[in-house]
């Protein structure tokens, strides 16, 4: 397999100027650096401003203390190490610490320092867990990245959920088709998996994170080209990255490529509270109006994405914004009761996420 030159310390990045490093490994001792040739290829480096650059160069402003490193209370749903279960028929599994690349706005970012793994340890007690709990009926694997796996292991953990009869859907979370296509392209074994494990009746999901169109370059779309001819359903999400995607524009254009390719958009995240991420952050009703206005660009295929905040109590759906209100509604909930509950808000130009609210609720 052709893997690019993997890149794991910012001095061998070239196009930085050495006094930018000097600054930068202030960052990189706090949160580790990792990206690889191909993907700095897609940097113009006479752009302090570009795109792919602040999504994966680190930044001194992720120095800010501000912040959570676990904004989404997932430790609260970890009922084995491994597995996440928040909603009644979906469970998270944990399956890689490691990928293609760290971007700089990683909502899970703690699983790259020195604390405890959060992977799954215990195979057996992880798909016991799954087994015991039949109203599970889809599985999301996650990490870090599935497809930084090997193959041989991926298709390990596949084998064994197609296994159990009520676990239809498989979907696999990965940033690896915008940050290194290869690992799809030159790899038979992994399209041979799918192939075999992505049934008509039982499909496997790859959950694609492309977060600006330059990511969709010629072999990307060969990449989806070929996930989908072995059986594979491609989706995709992103969250809202101040100086990355946070413009009409770019995000309508995002949208239209990502439809054209296949990958019909799915999720637009609020970006988490995380540590770190504070300079990546766009108030929840600017958002808003950044999508209100991309999707008035896209025909109906490209405009089909849900703009979620992924807080701890659920995915919370951010419906519209008038004059006076912000309204949302629970999309997902961890307390059943709360499904589909509606809320509306006074404005506020200032909220980031659904604590900055909490003052202003009016009713449900």
């Amino acid at each position: 397999m052709a893997l690019p030159v993997i890149v794991k310390k910012i001095e061998e990045i070239s196009g930085l100027p050495e006094e930018d490093l000097e600054l930068l490994k202030k960052v990189e001792d706090k949160y580790p650096f990792l990206s690889n040739e191909y993907y700095l290829s897609l940097i113009d480096w006479e752009d302090e401003n570009d795109p792919i650059r602040r999504i994966i160069i680190p930044d001194l402003h992720e120095l800010d203390p501000r912040g959570d490193l676990d904004p989404s209370g997932e430790s609260e749903i970890t009922v084995v190490r491994g597995i996440q279960h928040k909603y009644g028929p979906t469970a998270l599994m944990i399956v890689s610490e490691s990928c293609g690349g760290v971007c700089r706005y990683c909502f899970r970012k703690r699983i790259f320092l020195d604390t405890e793994s959060e992977t799954i340890d215990d195979f057996p007690e992880a798909m016991d867990y799954i087994k015991s709990n039949p109203k599970i009926s889809n599985v999301l694997l996650t990490g870090g990245d599935p497809l930084f796996l090997a193959t041989v292991k991926l298709q390990h953990i596949i084998s064994k959920l197609r296994e159990i009869p009520h676990v239809k859907i498989i979907r696999i979370g990965s940033r690896m088709p915008a940050f290194n296509p290869r690992r799809i392209l030159d790899d038979p074994s992994l399209l041979e998996m799918i192939k075999k494990y992505s049934t008509k009746d039982k499909r496997i999901y790859i959950m694609t994170h492309f977060s600006h169109p330059r990511e969709l370059t010629d072999l990307a779309v060969d990449a989806a080209a070929s996930l989908l001819s072995a059986g594979a359903i491609l989706a995709n999400q992103t969250p809202i990255l101040r100086g990355v995607n946070d413009n009409p524009d770019v995000l309508s254009e995002l949208f239209t490529k990502l439809a054209e390719t296949g990958i019909p958009p799915y999720y637009v995240f609020q970006c988490r509270p995380t540590i770190g991420n504070s300079h990546f952050s766009v108030p929840i009703e600017e958002t808003y109006e950044i999508l209100r206005q991309a999707r008035e660009k896209c025909s109906g295929l490209a405009k089909r994405a849900k703009f979620i905040m992924s807080h701890k109590t659920g995915k919370i759906e951010i419906l519209a914004v008038d004059e006076n209100f912000t309204y949302m509604k629970y999309h997902q909930a961890a307390d059943i009761a709360d499904n589909e509950r509606f809320m509306v808000f006074k404005k506020n130009p200032k909220g980031y996420w659904l604590e900055d609210y909490g003052g202003s609720f009016l009713k449900s």
